[in-house]
């Protein structure tokens, strides 16, 4: 996991919820929300100043007409006073600001601060901060607006995003339909989980949070998501027993391969293996036998044609089943699926098993379904984009129907028990490749297999994956393969 996204808390707070009850929180210091205002603004000028040093000499902050421009305000004026050529555009300078915004913009006046609108000329500039919109954006873009982040986005001077970069839902992290490109964004108060998944990881640049005030009150209420990491389940990864054996550590069977798809259950097979489970076979299509065992002796394999009463003793053996890498969607899959389901045991489902649980679907509690967005679209009949729209809403309504532990992938996977959300934000573009899906069904069955509940599985099982690809990557994310987690893998279950 990246340094600056570690030291964000635990837990993570919606745009909306923050804003609720910033002026409860404020009461109960005794405090004017101007002075959070102030604070803010303080706190994004020290980081300019940290961040860039004298390589700031002219900064240019746009702000808005809301407490984001407020804090940009703030900034300029600190920023003037200590000698640095400061230009302020803002937005809509017909139109009256809102809350203590105004005595932001009257202390940036009074201190001898100039006013251009933002449709003007841009001078040039080696930093500038969007103080635009932050989380006041509540609907799509109006068009002065998206006008001034495709300037934001051309210039050439580095950014600071104040909150959120402008154009970012906080909510679900969409840009609606464009935001600002940060190099830098500086939130306040509490974390906002819509910075850490969807689009938004492509916007943020470095994300830093200025708890301010008001944190510790914030951090005194129901976090909406919690953050997890692999440091928060290193406890389930402690020694072993010296007089364990191989059956201590977990049966595992993977289902799938189609006829030409053994590579597909390999890998899950493998990253089981690897993951820690004592026993692993794979249950496949008879001519993919061969190339299983050659490139991987220590899998145990059925090869099948029929679905019959070996293939459910074998299930009836495993202490947890992952079902879908590489099975595709015929009769034959199908029966696979139905003898997965039959069995009862803890069931990890992926890919076409997922497809084909979209055409049937039922719901139950012991399984854990990991599609990425474009199954989970079929799973909810919806398209990819209206499950990107909204990530958070999709993984509670996925879990809704289907029940047990769902886990979107994608930036900023999300993990849904039906109590309680988590994001883990883990993992690169290298992930998108062939394979890696499998690799992660596989790690979490071994996972289930070890005896973690299927939440932790999930969750432990996710973070295991991605800092294995976070790894993989430091020799380049164009060109990994999904085999290159397997060593990464090993280590990172042995901490």
């Amino acid at each position: 996991m990246r340094a600056d996204l570690a030291s964000l808390p635990t837990s993570l707070y919606h745009a909306d919820i923050i804003r609720d009850l910033e002026p409860e929180l404020a009461k109960a210091l005794d405090i004017p929300l101007y002075d959070v205002m102030e604070a803010a603004g303080a706190a994004a000028w020290n980081l300019l100043k940290q961040r860039w040093g004298d390589n700031a000499q002219h900064v240019l902050v746009l702000c808005g007409r809301g407490n984001n421009g407020g804090d940009g305000y703030v900034l300029a004026r600190l920023a003037k006073a200590e000698g640095r050529a400061v230009t302020l555009l803002q937005a809509d300078p017909e139109r009256e600001l809102s809350g203590d915004a105004t005595l932001a913009q009257a202390a940036w006046v009074a201190a001898g601060g100039e006013l251009a609108p933002l449709s003007g000329e841009w001078p040039e500039a080696d930093v500038i901060v969007d103080g635009l919109l932050g989380t006041g954006l509540s609907g799509p873009l109006n068009a002065p607006m998206q006008q001034a982040i495709e300037r934001i986005n051309a210039h050439p001077g580095a950014v600071l995003a104040l909150d959120l970069p402008s154009g970012l839902s906080g909510q679900s992290g969409q840009a609606l339909p464009i935001a600002v490109m940060a190099d830098v964004t500086l939130t306040f108060v509490g974390a906002k989980p819509g910075l850490l998944t969807g689009a938004a990881p492509a916007y943020i640049g470095e994300l830093h949070l200025a708890p301010l005030q008001l944190g510790p009150g914030l951090a005194a209420h129901p976090a909406s998501v919690t953050k997890c990491s692999l440091n928060d389940f290193l406890h389930w990864l402690g020694p072993r027993r010296v007089d364990s054996h191989k059956g201590d550590h977990g049966k595992v069977v993977i289902l799938g391969g189609q006829a030409g798809m053994a590579g597909a259950v390999r890998l899950a097979g493998e990253a089981a293996l690897r993951s820690g489970a004592g026993l692993v076979a794979v249950v496949s299509w008879p001519d993919n036998l061969a190339q299983i065992q050659a490139g991987r002796p220590e899998l145990m394999t059925l090869g099948v044609d029929v679905v019959d009463m070996e293939v459910y003793a074998k299930l009836g053996w495993a202490g947890a089943i992952a079902v879908g890498p590489g099975m595709g969607q015929s009769d034959w899959a199908r029966h696979l699926l139905i003898g997965a389901i039959r069995s009862e045991r803890p069931l990890v489902v992926d890919a076409d098993a997922l497809n084909l649980l979209a055409m049937e679907p039922q719901r139950r509690d012991n399984w854990i379904l990991t599609p990425h967005p474009g199954e989970a679209a079929r799973l909810l009949g919806q398209s990819t984009e209206q499950v990107q729209t909204d990530r958070f809403a999709a993984v509670a309504e996925l879990q809704h129907r289907y029940g047990g532990v769902v886990v979107l992938k994608g930036a900023g996977t999300l993990i849904h028990d039906g109590e309680q959300c988590c994001l883990a934000p883990v993992g690169n573009p290298g992930l998108a490749t062939g394979g890696s899906g499998d690799l992660l069904s596989g790690i979490i069955a071994s996972l289930l297999a070890q005896g973690l509940s299927p939440m932790a599985a999930a969750c432990c099982g996710v973070c295991v994956h991605g800092e294995a690809a976070d790894a993989a990557a430091i020799d380049g994310q164009r060109g990994m393969l999904a085999s290159d987690l397997l060593p990464h893998i090993r280590q990172l279950v042995n901490p």
